[in-house]
């Protein structure tokens, strides 16, 4: 009961990742601007205090060129204190007679030093109205100090922020690639273990056809050796999956009349399918047994959706020399446009019984081995929904194409 519930939490974590994305996103815009807001505090308070040093500091020159004698307490002690904040003092004509904290480059000339005052002067006026003193204006800027501080916050959320894209990255890849190895360890291990059941019931249909009784249940037995076959296709499906696969011109419309003679005596006589084939020679680069997996489950899910009464069209058409396209068409239910993507996800479905993975093996199918594209082309609620398949029609690939490249492309 415990490992049932777990299973639940787990699936249905999956289920609302979506939704567990977008809280993580919000809370980290939430951290960020606290950050910045913190940040943007803490420089308005050092460009506060930075501001009262300014106006001491103006005050002791004013007061320093009243009363020369205390002169050189008030120089050690208040303006030669400034050590980080850059500042200018003009004369009413606008000419610096003092300034504490400009850098200038060695052996620089007087001509340079003003122009150079200038330039600064320039800066600090765009910066803060000036001090007034008795004869003279006091210009000052923002130190490296606080220049710096109002920068941190937004080149460390962008450092976070780079290192959280690559860290998700390869943490993302890396769980993908265990996935991946636990599906193909789990499939192999599986068509390993169907192996020595299929075999001995071939056994035992070759004994039937040389008995007695073959006469009596010809179609029974011949039934029995169909679904045989199907389970032996069924295992080399299995294995093929995690190993690369053999992918070779084929008979589109061939390969999936195929697959529709063995499902329809299995499904309900309730719902009838048609293959529209514009050009029975049509071929594409596909693997057979995998080709054939992906037009039975589309179509279980098909004859699910109509509740076993209905009809399904297959329409194959050569696009152009890359690609083939095959439509395939229900009058089942219908879905809205929020499950166009969620339908091939892991354990989606609408029945009360299943594991909602035929979709998803259909698209790790073509996509993953086909190099191909599988998507919802369109659905209507009550009316029925339309899946496209996207196949090579040559070596040249699929690859740098999207969805909506192949979403209007109409068969005619």
């Amino acid at each position: 009961m415990k490992n049932k519930l777990q299973d639940f939490a787990t699936l249905d974590l999956y289920q609302n990742k979506s939704r567990i994305k977008w809280l993580v996103i919000i809370c980290s815009v939430i951290i960020s601007f606290g950050s910045i807001i913190y940040t943007n505090k803490l420089v308005e308070e050092l460009r506060e205090r930075e501001k009262r040093q300014i106006e001491l500091l103006a005050k002791a020159w004013e007061y320093a060129s009243i009363y020369a004698e205390n002169l050189t307490f008030i120089n050690q002690e208040i303006i030669q204190q400034n050590t980080s904040i850059p500042v200018i003092v003009v004369d009413a004509q606008n000419n610096p007679i003092e300034y504490r904290n400009i850098g200038f480059r060695k052996n620089v000339t007087e001509e340079e030093k003003n122009k150079l005052l200038q330039k600064e002067l320039v800066k600090m006026k765009a910066q803060y109205e000036p001090i007034p003193t008795e004869d003279a204006l006091v210009y000052y800027r923002n130190s490296e100090l606080l220049t710096s501080l109002r920068f941190y916050p937004y080149v460390q959320l962008s450092v976070i922020l780079v290192f959280g894209v690559l860290a998700y990255a390869v943490f993302n890849q890396s769980k993908v690639a265990e996935q991946n190895r636990v599906w193909a360890g789990l499939t192999k291990e599986t068509a390993h273990q169907l192996g020595t059941p299929i075999a001995s019931l071939m056994a035992w249909i070759d004994y039937l056809k040389n008995s007695p009784v073959w006469e009596e249940n010809k179609e029974v037995i011949q039934e029995m050796d169909k679904d045989v076959v199907k389970l032996r296709m069924v295992t080399e499906r299995f294995s093929s999956i995690g190993s690369k696969p053999s992918i070779q011109l084929e008979n589109v419309f061939s390969v999936i009349d195929e697959a529709i003679n063995y499902l329809r005596p299995r499904i309900s006589s309730k719902v009838d399918i048609k293959i529209n084939g514009y050009a029975n020679n049509i071929e594409a680069l596909i693997n057979r047994p995998l080709f054939e997996w992906v037009i039975e489950n589309i179509c279980k899910n098909a004859v699910d959706a109509m509740k076993g009464q209905g009809a399904i069209s297959i329409d194959i058409v050569k696009e152009s020399e890359k690609f083939v396209f095959v439509d395939i068409t229900d009058t089942g239910k219908g879905m809205d446009k929020g499950m166009y993507n969620k339908v091939f996800n892991p354990g989606f479905t609408t029945r009360q019984r299943g594991w909602g993975l035929g979709l998803t093996l259909a698209k790790r199918i073509i996509e993953g081995y086909h190099k191909g594209k599988i998507f919802v082309k369109q659905s209507e609620l009550g009316k029925g929904t339309t899946f496209r398949i996207v196949l090579q029609g040559s070596k040249d690939g699929i690859s740098g194409f999207k969805r909506e490249d192949f979403l209007h492309q109409e068969i005619v």
